[in-house]
């Protein structure tokens, strides 16, 4: 039989509130834990579902064997919950800059589910759900302890305190803790609010339970986990430091967080300048020219006064519709201003952009494509149709940008498209996913166009050049994989008259995948 007695230092009243306050901020620092892993699972190795799923199923079966193990803790309740709430925050506290280093000094370079960070995504989820679940049993414990009630209501008590903390640390992490701190400094920043509300609540409530060893050991577990997060949020800016490097390069010229992404720009002076938006290769100067003469020169055969540009925030394919006479004018719909303001502002970007976001010709919209299409579709359905529809978006296996890659959002773009308009569509690396390439131009069919998919080889970096999924220094096909669209039969096919296409017509004939669906909103075809 557990000892019942308590000796207070306030009454029972307050001791239970305390309790619950302790309840509350343990299981915000919790849910904080599971979004950071989950998010810095998704940036490093991409396709947010698979890694939420993996995390969160994890986690949870993982809350299920600490509630198992704790109850071996329970006649020492009190120190048992205070050393589970140290460990809880060194490990959630540094879990963020071991994967990181992981993945930036281990070689994982876009494997499936091989390198570095994959298997620390697991362990630190088992880890974590372990100590999260050996809470709340030895929480009963304690709050028993102080004023006895029934069962039920002591349970109501804790997961409503439980249930709110964790609402509070859901809010917490998007809203305060991204935006201000980060992601390495936001997770040591939980650890060390971690390791403060459970010492506290042990030593401050139950310390007259301790024997002088217990508090002992208590103490210095605490003083151990709070020094150890100090010293990494002291050196974590030299930390990001070194890892950027081992992930990019040495010459990292720009590194921002903006709202969206994080961007990161290298070279430009003494080699070519590449573009990295989280942690992916966005542009590579060695190739892109190839990419983007590729994805706009084809659609720009025939009228071409109105252009729109949906992505393309870098001013490259700007760029390309810019080389041809009678364009008027350019809208440019991107979402992030972090980029707009590089191809406006960095040196090299807007060298090598040509400087097309300053021509007149062209307006650039700052939002998100498919609810610009949706707010815009009826304006310009009536007044402005485009003679060009360029889709400069990223990788369609990237899980936030499947909805554009929809059914749904083709059928907007053909709203705004004139009769004789052409579309043109970026559908990643045709050699070693011909069937997201396919799946894209079904979808493009879907929506009531006639299409021409074709493929432009020869990229001499090897690099992934272009929206196509490839992490920072990784090894990407040699090929890029587009689709070019109209209503009209006679128009598409002298849009795809050039020699150059039909050749890429030929090259990817043979790589076509029969059978496959359209791509929707509530379907997504695009996960490998």
């Amino acid at each position: 039989m557990l000892d019942s007695t308590v000796r207070l230092p306030v009454s029972p009243r307050a001791g239970r509130f305390l309790v619950l306050v302790g309840v509350f901020v343990c299981a915000a620092c919790g849910l904080v834990y599971e979004l950071e892993l989950v998010a810095l699972a998704a940036y490093l190795i991409g396709d947010s579902v698979t890694q939420a799923s993996v995390v969160l199923s994890v986690m949870v079966f993982a809350m299920g064997i600490g509630s198992l193990l704790a109850k071996r803790l329970r006649r020492r309740a009190a120190l048992g919950f205070g050393l589970i709430e140290a460990a809880l925050a060194l490990v959630g506290g540094c879990s963020a800059m071991a994967l990181y280093a992981a993945f930036a000094w281990t070689g994982d370079r876009g494997e499936v589910w091989a390198g570095g960070s994959r298997p620390l995504v697991v362990a630190f989820s088992l880890a974590i759900g372990v100590l999260i679940g050996a809470e709340v049993p030895l929480l009963m414990v304690l709050i028993q302890r102080i004023r006895r009630q029934d069962a039920g209501g002591a349970v109501a008590d804790l997961f409503a305190a439980d249930y709110v903390g964790a609402l509070v640390g859901g809010l917490a992490f998007p809203f305060l803790l991204l935006p201000v701190f980060g992601q390495l400094t936001g997770a040591l920043f939980t650890g060390a609010v971690n390791a403060v509300a459970g010492g506290a609540l042990v030593l401050g409530l139950f310390g007259r339970d301790l024997g002088v060893r217990e508090r002992a050991a208590l103490i210095a577990a605490n003083v151990l986990v709070l020094s150890v997060l100090a010293t990494a949020a002291v050196f974590v800016g030299d930390f990001e430091r070194a890892a950027r490097r081992a992930v990019y390069g040495a010459d990292v010229r720009v590194a921002v967080q903006t709202e969206v992404q994080e961007i990161v720009l290298t070279g430009g002076r003494r080699r070519s300048l590449d573009l990295y938006l989280d942690g992916r290769l966005r542009i590579s100067g060695r190739d892109e020219r190839r990419y983007h003469e590729g994805l706009v020169r084809p659609a720009m055969r025939g009228p071409h006064a109105r252009v729109l540009i949906l992505g393309g925030g870098d001013g490259l394919a700007a760029r390309e519709v810019l080389r041809h006479p009678g364009v008027r004018r350019v809208d440019l719909v991107e979402l992030d201003a972090g980029v707009l303001a590089l191809a406006r502002h960095d040196p090299a970007l807007g060298e090598l952009n040509g400087h097309a976001l300053r021509d007149p010709r062209v307006r650039v919209v700052r939002a998100e494509a498919f609810r610009w299409l949706r707010a815009e579709r009826a304006a310009y359905a009536e007044r402005a149709a485009y003679d060009v529809v360029i889709c400069d978006l990223p990788d369609p296996g990237v899980t936030a940008s499947a909805k554009l890659y929809s059914q749904e959002f083709y059928g907007l773009a053909t709203r705004v498209l004139a009769p004789r308009g052409r579309l043109a569509v970026h559908a990643g690396p045709v050699s070693v996913r011909p069937r997201v390439f396919w799946t894209v131009e079904a979808t493009v069919r879907a929506a009531g166009l006639r299409t021409v998919p074709y493929r432009v080889g020869g990229r001499r970096s090897g690099f992934a050049a272009g929206p196509d999924r490839a992490s920072a220094g990784a090894r990407a096909p040699r090929d890029w994989g587009f689709v070019l669209a109209s209503r009209a039969r006679p128009v598409l096919l002298r849009a795809a008259g050039s020699r150059a296409v039909r050749a890429g017509v030929r090259s990817a004939a043979p790589t076509r995948v029969p059978g496959l669906v359209a791509s929707t909103l509530v379907r997504p075809r695009y996960a490998d």
